[in-house]
């Protein structure tokens, strides 16, 4: 019962990426508004040491429809968010979360037109 052992921590890089509140806010905002619009059933989150990533399904047995990814070390060259397809192409890059997920968005528009 005496000795304490200190949690190992690495120094300069941390040893998980996540999301900060402000990004998960809108990310689960479209999210929500995906669900409300009956395309989106299902949502899984991965953090990892290089990358977090928010994937959203149609059906759960499926692979995600989409997934955001962040990545910090990309920060300064293409920007730190990307937005993959189910076919695990980068559709959309760039330095703010915003513009990334603007082609889903877009997609929700029209699907409450319709």
């Amino acid at each position: 019962m005496g000795n304490v052992t200190p949690f190992p921590v690495a120094k300069g890089r941390p040893s998980q990426i996540g999301f900060e509140r402000s990004e998960l806010t809108r990310i689960l905002d479209l999210y929500g508004r995906m669900v409300a619009a009956g395309h989106w059933r299902d949502y899984a989150m991965d953090f990892g040491r290089d990358v977090a990533v928010f994937s959203a399904f149609r059906r759960t047995a499926e692979r995600p429809e989409y997934r955001i990814e962040k990545r910090p070390e990309l920060r300064n060259r293409q920007g730190m968010w990307a937005l993959v397809n189910e076919g695990g192409m980068t559709l959309k890059r760039g330095h703010d979360l915003g513009a990334v997920l603007a082609p889903i968005e877009r997609r929700l528009l029209k699907l409450v037109a319709d």
